[in-house]
């Protein structure tokens, strides 16, 4: 059975009221730290608490297809830890392009964002959890990068996204062993026989 993509985006337009917000930040931890295709008032590097991302969520609208779904970032709660990202202060109006860009299963929750400046904001960021229909789940470093290096969708090859992500880290002096886990193993698998 073919699996159908979850359209998240009327979901989001009723989970938070944004005019409840005195300034609104949104904060980006995979293709929102190298690809920003949105206005923005400020950007700030920062982190969250309590989350690390993982490969774990199909993409069957971007970096693969309804039949040959890609793998791109979601967060998983771990306690004690911090990841890093990008935070943009926005306006609303911004959230019709960013929920339709993080459809395909992502739904915005309220997290507190501490910024690079030091001063911590409340903001937004989107999560694919286990219960979205386009959830993948746990798997090895080598099945996450073979599922990777065999997907390609509209957005491109699911290894480009894997791939800048990385050199995105690397520029911002950050460590992520799941990230460079799974493009370690996609330099294996790009090798020649």
């Amino acid at each position: 059975m073919t699996r159908i993509v979850f359209d998240t985006q009327a979901i989001n337009k009723q989970r938070q009221n944004l005019a409840d917000f005195d300034e609104i930040w949104v904060f980006g931890y995979g293709s929102l730290i190298y690809k920003v295709d949105f206005e923005f008032i400020e950007c700030e590097n920062a982190h969250i608490s309590g989350f690390e991302r993982r490969f774990w969520q199909g993409s069957h609208d971007h970096r693969g297809t309804v039949a040959h779904p890609g793998r791109v970032l979601t967060l998983s709660s771990i306690e004690n830890t911090r990841c890093f990202g990008k935070a943009f202060k926005v306006k609303p109006s911004v959230f019709d392009h960013l929920d339709h860009r993080e459809k395909n299963g992502y739904l915005r929750h309220k997290v507190a964002i501490s910024l690079a400046d030091t001063r911590t904001v409340q903001g937004l960021v989107y999560i694919a959890s286990p219960d979205n229909e386009a959830y993948l789940g746990e798997a090895s470093t080598q099945d996450i990068a073979k599922q990777i290096f065999d997907s390609s969708g509209p957005s491109g090859p699911n290894r480009d996204y894997v791939y800048m992500l990385a050199d995105a880290l690397r520029h911002y002096d950050e460590i992520d062993q799941h990230v460079f886990q799974i493009e370690h193993a996609l330099n294996q698998l790009s090798k020649p026989l």
